[in-house]
């Protein structure tokens, strides 16, 4: 019997926390297929139109969104019969909605949620639309603080530094929907200290075969620009061609924009980590959060409460 095009796993979860690793490391498994897009965000529409959202780039990166569900279901159609069909779109653990749609329309399927240290999660948030020319403040902290101003103007998700990552929030609100079993919560300090035990014990989790991903590829970690004339002058020039870019196919803007961004951060600027002094003050910001999703996972994350940044994921699989 034909099975319906649909995913038997996601990955949801969250942004710059190693989904893109996991998602390409799992592509290579024999039994898997992954979809292509990686991040259809199909169920956050749900057969409806994203919104009209307004912040930098936004309106040319929603283009890319698929919405509608006979586009979604043939996402999955050229999946072997005998495969674990999978997606991975990092914003569904923080959509109370997604979570919702996919809790009813999905009912077997099983959940992946990578959780990053949620300060660093959103440095290198930040650090990723700052080096692709979006990000137009060039502090973290100040762009940080802007969060409520740019949620009320209509910006994406991706600009929200402080609410994706609350985890154990997004986690309370996806048990109330989904049994825990069938969500597996890994760290990402896992994927990069030991990556072919995490993609083992994700594997484990979704019951295909273990050992047979010996590596992961780096996650999609920007070079550091450094703020200054070059960056003031170039990061007007991308968010009006990313303005533009709304009115072509999305695979235009993204060729022209490729050259330019390669010119933004051509330099060879170290990416500094964020000082003690931001973690100590940023921190107030999640304690309470951090403390639930120890209570929701029985495990500790005491190390989110250090004021010590652990830099990016290059940094940390050179010293691991």
């Amino acid at each position: 019997m034909t099975r319906p095009a649909r995913p038997d796993f996601l990955i949801l979860g969250a942004p710059k926390a190693g989904t893109t690793a996991l998602h390409a490391a799992l592509t290579r498994h024999p039994d898997v297929f992954m979809s292509s897009p990686k991040e259809p965000k199909y169920w956050m529409c749900d057969d409806a139109p994203p919104p009209h959202f307004r912040g930098p780039g936004d309106q040319h990166s929603q283009q890319e969104w698929v919405w509608r569900r006979a586009d979604y279901q043939r996402l999955f159609e050229p999946a072997p019969p005998s495969s674990m069909r999978g997606e991975s779109t990092p914003f569904y653990l923080w959509h109370r909605a997604a979570q919702r749609r996919i809790s009813e329309q999905l009912p077997d399927a099983r959940l992946i949620a990578v959780v990053r240290d949620p300060i660093d999660r959103a440095y290198s948030n930040w650090m990723h639309l700052w080096s692709d020319g979006l990000e137009p403040v060039a502090d973290f902290e100040e762009a940080f603080a802007l969060e409520h101003e740019r949620i009320a103007k209509g910006w994406a998700p991706f600009w929200r530094y402080a609410q994706l990552g609350r985890y154990g929030e997004q986690l309370a609100h996806l048990f109330s929907y989904v049994d825990r079993e069938r969500v597996l919560v890994l760290r990402y300090r896992t994927i990069v200290d030991d990556p072919r035990g995490a993609v083992d014990r994700a594997c484990r989790f979704l019951g295909i075969a273990p050992g047979l991903i010996e590596t992961l590829p780096h996650d999609n970690s920007r070079s550091f620009v450094e703020p200054g004339p070059r960056s003031a002058v170039m990061g007007r020039v991308l968010r009006a061609g990313a303005w533009a870019g709304q009115f072509a196919p999305p695979q235009v803007w993204r060729r022209a924009s490729a050259p330019l961004i390669r010119r933004l951060s051509g330099g060879d600027a170290v990416r500094p980590k964020l000082s003690a002094q931001a973690r100590a003050r940023l921190l107030p910001y999640f304690a309470d959060d951090i403390a639930l999703l120890a209570q929701l996972t029985g495990e500790s994350f005491d190390d989110w409460r250090s004021t010590e940044s652990r830099g990016s994921f290059r940094e940390r699989s050179r010293a691991s």
